[in-house]
C-alpha cells in the first residue's frame, strides 16, 4: 500500500508540474548584450565604412505558450542598437543631400531599435529537447547621423522604418537533474541583395525550478546582420555582435 501510496503520489506531482507547463506559460527575460559594431551605410550603393564604438545594449521579451491547437504562440521581443565612430573620409561621401570632402573628420551615429513579433509552434517540447519554428515580424526603426567634426554645422541625418518578414527556428536541449541546458535561436532571410539575420546561441542554468515559478540565468553569443539595399532609401552593411548575460523567469 504504501508503494502504491508513493507512486500515486509521484504521479499526481509530475501530472501537476506537465499541466502548469501545458495549460499556460508566461516567460519574461532580459538581456545585456556587450556588442561590438562594423561596417557603413550610405543613399546609395557607394557605402561609407565607419570605425565604431563598443556599447553595452539591452533588450527584453516576453512569450505565452498554451495549449491551444492552431493557434501559434507569440513571443515580443525589443532591443537597441546604438553607437557612434568616426573615420577620415578617404573620398567624397553625401548623405541626405550634404556632401563631405575626401580628408574630412567625419563622425557618425546610429540609433536603431526593433521590436520582434514572433508567431510560433512548438513542434517538439519536453525537458530534453524541444523544436519551436514559425514567422518573424522584424519592425525596424533607425536614425543614421553624419557630421563634419571640423565644420558642427554641417550635419546630415537620415531616419529609416519598416518590417521585415523572417523565418523563426529555435533548438533547446537539457541534460536531465542538473539543471544544465543549451539553446539556439534564430531568425534569418535572404532577398535579392537584402539579407538579414539575428541569431544567439547561450548555456543556461535554472537557479529556481518548483510548480509556482523558474528562473534561469543564461550566457551566451548574439550575432546581427542588417544588410538592406535601398529600403527607405538607405543602404546598409551593419554588423553586430557579442557575448550577452540574460535572466529569464518562467510562470
Amino acid at each position: 500500500m504504501k508503494r502504491v501510496l508513493l507512486a500515486a503520489s509521484l504521479a499526481m506531482t509530475a501530472s501537476t508540474s506537465a499541466m502548469a507547463d501545458t495549460v499556460l506559460g508566461l516567460y519574461l527575460g532580459a538581456e545585456g548584450w556587450n556588442m561590438s559594431a562594423d561596417g557603413g551605410f550610405a543613399n546609395n550603393s557607394n557605402l561609407q565604412q565607419f570605425n565604431f564604438d563598443d556599447e553595452t545594449q539591452g533588450s527584453f521579451y516576453v512569450a505565452l505558450e498554451h495549449p491551444v491547437p492552431l493557434i501559434p504562440n507569440i513571443k515580443v521581443k525589443h532591443s537597441t542598437l546604438d553607437t557612434q565612430g568616426d573615420v577620415n573620409l578617404d573620398q567624397t561621401f553625401t548623405f541626405n543631400g550634404e556632401l563631405f570632402t575626401a580628408n574630412t573628420n567625419l563622425f557618425t551615429e546610429i540609433d536603431v531599435t526593433h521590436t520582434d513579433i514572433v508567431l510560433y509552434y512548438e513542434v517538439f517540447d519536453n525537458n530534453l529537447f524541444s523544436f519551436d519554428f514559425g514567422i518573424n515580424g522584424k519592425y525596424v526603426e533607425g536614425d543614421l547621423i553624419a557630421q563634419d567634426l571640423g565644420e558642427t554645422t554641417r550635419l546630415a541625418s537620415e531616419n529609416f522604418s519598416g518590417i521585415v518578414p523572417l523565418l523563426y527556428s529555435r533548438i533547446q536541449i537539457g541534460v536531465p537533474f542538473t539543471g544544465w541546458g543549451a539553446y539556439a535561436e534564430g531568425s534569418y532571410l535572404s532577398i535579392d541583395d537584402n539579407t538579414l539575420y539575428d541569431y544567439q546561441i547561450a548555456l543556461t542554468y535554472a537557479v529556481v525550478e518548483n510548480l509556482a515559478v523558474d528562473v534561469s540565468l543564461q550566457l551566451g553569443y548574439r550575432s546581427l546582420l542588417l544588410e538592406l539595399d535601398d529600403v527607405d532609401d538607405i543602404t546598409t552593411d551593419l554588423d553586430f555582435d557579442g557575448v550577452f548575460a540574460a535572466i529569464e523567469i518562467h510562470f
